[in-house]
């Protein structure tokens, strides 16, 4: 048997402030807020998959984490339906400042558009699309 993982089902974001974070994950990539742990933590869902949001100075008995769990060290990508040109225009909506793009980059399933920009602990976020 070869051993072989099938999905990805959640990231944990190390953040400064987490409702900060959840707000702008929110109103910007449009994910759904969620509460666990008998109220204390807080996810964002979307698709299948969710984001859980870790405050960085959280006690170590409370969370098992990485090794650092410093804020703005991440640099992920999340697929959406929508052209370039609207997540362009989607986040100057957004007041969300852009850091590059539209570019062509090549996904996991072949060439995206990406566009890409920062949330409020500085993370880099790329937003793209499949089609265009």
């Amino acid at each position: 048997m070869r051993f072989a993982v099938d999905r990805l089902d959640h990231l944990v974001i190390n953040c400064r402030d987490v409702e900060i974070m959840a707000s702008w994950y929110q109103r910007v990539l449009g994910m759904d807020r969620e509460a666990f742990g008998e109220g204390r933590r807080t996810a964002l869902k979307f698709g299948g998959q969710k984001l859980n949001l870790r405050p960085h100075d959280a006690p170590a008995e409370e969370w098992i984490a990485a090794a650092e769990c410093r804020p703005g060290t991440q640099d992920l990508c999340f697929i959406v339906a929508f052209n370039a040109a609207d997540v362009v225009g989607h986040l100057h909506g957004c007041g969300v400042m852009i850091e590059q793009g539209p570019v062509a980059k090549v996904g996991a399933l072949g060439p995206i558009m990406s566009v890409y920009c920062r949330d409020p602990d500085g993370n880099l976020i790329e937003i793209s699309t499949y089609s265009g």
